[in-house]
């Protein structure tokens, strides 16, 4: 296993410089996210340290040796959009620039990229199914030509009452994933596994890592605490950021030893990358650093 970090949460350092703090810090990768160039749509997103829009043979040469001379592998690309939205224009545009982001990901010689399946929120699990249906059959076909692996993340993106009943992202639950790789049985289509999103729905975080063995393409490591009080005093049926909050490995519910050893268990031999939401350390460059350096400290001597 390699150890890493998505490069999101250091969205004001070049390319350059998030690979020399890698390399500082004793990362072994780190997963590059490559939005379009522009606003970020949301907290978290719109990070390019990779321009796949405009990525040339000679840029991606250029990706390659950076990477080399920090010596810090790339575990792959990031791009998380809503590609079931509604919004047929912001759909196609998501859609379109996914199917660079695989491209360039060729070009970069890379394994995976990471995305989310997309829903429209007003629509219940069988309405976003069909749309899952019409969209994603293709999308896999042209990572599968390109030698690309796609991780779907297994987050909700359920945050206000507006994105009610159905969040963001369709790939929220097993029994969902069960029927989307039954849909799509290529082996190019997989999980970006993050155990954090099965402790706030009150889901078995373990469980999935054995029946989900061979669909594994990438690992986010968050981590989440349950506040107990709040979830007494709102319930299940408030939106889930009323009662819990998200942190980095060691300061929530998980047991990362006990995580980590059933990844070994079955068989996963891959990324694992911090993912920093924990504005606990303060939201400045510094604190977001630190961050991944305690993250760093709690999960090296499980990843080794």
């Amino acid at each position: 296993m390699k150890l890493g970090f998505v490069s999101a949460i250091l969205h004001d350092l070049t390319l350059e410089e998030v690979l020399r703090f890698a390399a500082e810090e004793q990362f072994d990768c780190v997963e590059l996210m490559s939005w379009p160039v522009g606003k970020a749509e949301r907290k978290y997103a719109g990070v390019t340290h990779v321009d796949s829009a405009n990525l040339t043979r000679s840029g991606a040469a250029e990706v390659l040796a950076l990477a080399k001379r920090y010596g810090v592998g790339i575990s792959g690309l990031g791009y998380y959009p809503n590609v079931l939205s509604a919004d047929t224009a912001a759909a196609r545009v998501a859609i379109a620039h996914l199917k660079k982001v695989i491209r360039a990901a060729r070009m970069l010689d890379l394994p995976v990229v990471n995305t989310f399946i997309g829903a429209e929120p007003r629509c219940n699990d069988e309405e976003n199914f069909k749309g899952f249906l019409k969209v994603w059959p293709g999308l896999i076909r042209l990572a599968t030509a390109q030698g690309i692996r796609i991780g779907i993340e297994n987050c909700p993106m359920f945050f206000t009452y507006d994105e009610w009943p159905a969040g963001k992202n369709l790939a929220h639950s097993p029994a969902l994933w069960r029927r989307m790789f039954q849909a799509i049985p290529s082996k190019h289509f997989g999980l970006n596994y993050d155990p954090s999103h099965m402790v706030w729905q009150h889901m078995d975080w373990l469980r999935p890592l054995k029946e989900f063995a061979s669909r594994l393409h990438h690992i986010h490591a968050k981590d989440v605490l349950i506040l107990r009080d709040r979830l007494n005093d709102v319930g299940t049926l408030a939106t889930p950021l009323q009662y819990h909050l998200p942190r980095i490995p060691g300061f929530g519910e998980i047991d990362w030893g006990r995580f980590i050893g059933t990844l070994r268990q079955v068989g996963y031999d891959g990324p694992v990358c911090i993912e920093v939401e924990d504005d606990t350390f303060g939201k400045s460059l510094a604190g977001r650093q630190q961050a991944l350096r305690v993250a760093r400290n709690v999960l090296r001597p499980f990843v080794g």
